[in-house]
């Protein structure tokens, strides 16, 4: 039989259409599997750890199939409990597959402690930054007499003198005293020295 007539026989479209249904099985068996083999359609959406314990957070996970992996604690957050989930990632509510790791943060026991910086003859504009930068806040602005305007003179921490290198918690309120650049030097005259003796004419 020649190859035109093959090709248009019932022998082939048979054997053709054997194959096409051969590859159509096993097109579905492989999407089976891997649909199987990935979990696909499957998803578990990501709780809130906000304030949780770790404790709380390994029971809350455990029931839905998670893990979770411990980074590391961050500075103190008054806005959270001690020892609570600060961060984590993913976000609550995202999609994820069975057994998906949630990284956590926690939060510290309490404000760690900082330097105070040298802010004496600063001006109160490079203070401010200064101690935003070190976790430090600004308190109460106080105002003496002083040629330098806005310059740093004191530095107060309830209610006492501090200096550049005494050690504070963070968060703490470091009260500023000020110049108000409205002293003016006075030329005093002294009222108790001898006045000048005037020289009497010479009698001829």
């Amino acid at each position: 039989m020649s190859l035109r007539k093959y090709l248009t026989s019932r022998v082939f479209f048979a054997q053709a259409l054997a194959a096409l249904v051969i590859l159509a099985v096993l097109s579905y068996l492989f999407m089976h599997w891997l649909t199987f083999t990935t979990d696909h359609g499957h998803e578990i959406t990501v709780p809130n750890l906000a304030k949780l314990t770790e404790e709380q957070v390994e029971e809350k996970l455990d029931e839905l199939d998670l893990d979770y992996v411990l980074l590391d604690s961050v500075d103190y957050n008054s806005d959270y409990p001690k020892y609570s989930v600060v961060e984590q990632d993913p976000l609550p509510g995202a999609k994820v597959k069975e057994g998906r790791k949630v990284y956590i943060k926690i939060n510290a026991s309490g404000f760690s402690s900082v330097r105070i910086p040298d802010l004496i003859d600063k001006t109160y504009r490079e203070a401010v930054p200064t101690l935003k930068a070190l976790g430090l806040e600004e308190g109460t602005i106080t105002y003496i007499p002083n040629l330098g305007k806005d310059m740093v003179l004191e530095m107060r921490y309830k209610g006492r003198n501090v200096k550049a290198g005494d050690r504070v918690l963070k968060a703490s309120k470091i009260d500023l005293v000020l110049g108000d650049g409205k002293e003016s030097y006075v030329e005093e005259v002294d009222s108790t020295a001898t006045p000048p003796i005037e020289e009497l004419p010479n009698e001829q």
